[in-house]
């Protein structure tokens, strides 16, 4: 049986995920971050991006977080997110809808947006699509004979 981690996905309204997982991915301010068990005590900062749990038995599990604090200690890693989604659980269309309307606004348009919150919402758009994407991807792969 391979070594696992406790992880807990925590959002402000609630826990999302606590389980077990053989590696954790996330997405820091710094770039990717692989947590395995064992890993040393750490924080780090997260931006807006995919989280995947390679659970026991190899199953990945994919999330959209939109921030927060990563921290690992000897008894597990908690992910801290300002929102955080299932990636079935993600609408793509208002994801799409949300990137057309951010990248309007940064060609200029006349949309309720100011430039940071554009630049905001693009990014958290754009992450969410990815995580969409990647989680059908595995999907399909993982359904083929």
């Amino acid at each position: 049986m391979a070594l696992t981690v406790h992880v807990d996905l925590v959002s402000a309204e609630r826990t999302i995920h606590s389980g077990p997982a053989e590696m954790v991915f996330a997405p820091s301010m710094m770039g990717e971050v692989g947590i395995l068990p064992l890993h040393a005590p750490m924080l780090a900062v997260m931006r807006a991006g995919e989280v995947r749990l390679r659970e026991p038995g190899g199953e990945q599990r994919s999330f959209f977080v939109s921030g927060g604090i990563l921290e690992v200690q000897p008894s597990g890693v908690t992910l801290l997110c300002d929102t955080v989604l299932r990636a079935e659980d993600i609408d793509e269309k208002e994801a799409a809808a949300a990137r057309d309307l951010a990248e309007r606004a940064l060609k200029g348009e006349r949309v309720r947006l100011d430039p940071a919150h554009a630049h905001a919402l693009l990014a958290e758009a754009q992450a969410k699509l990815r995580v969409v994407r990647i989680a059908t991807l595995r999907s399909e792969t993982n359904s083929r004979p």
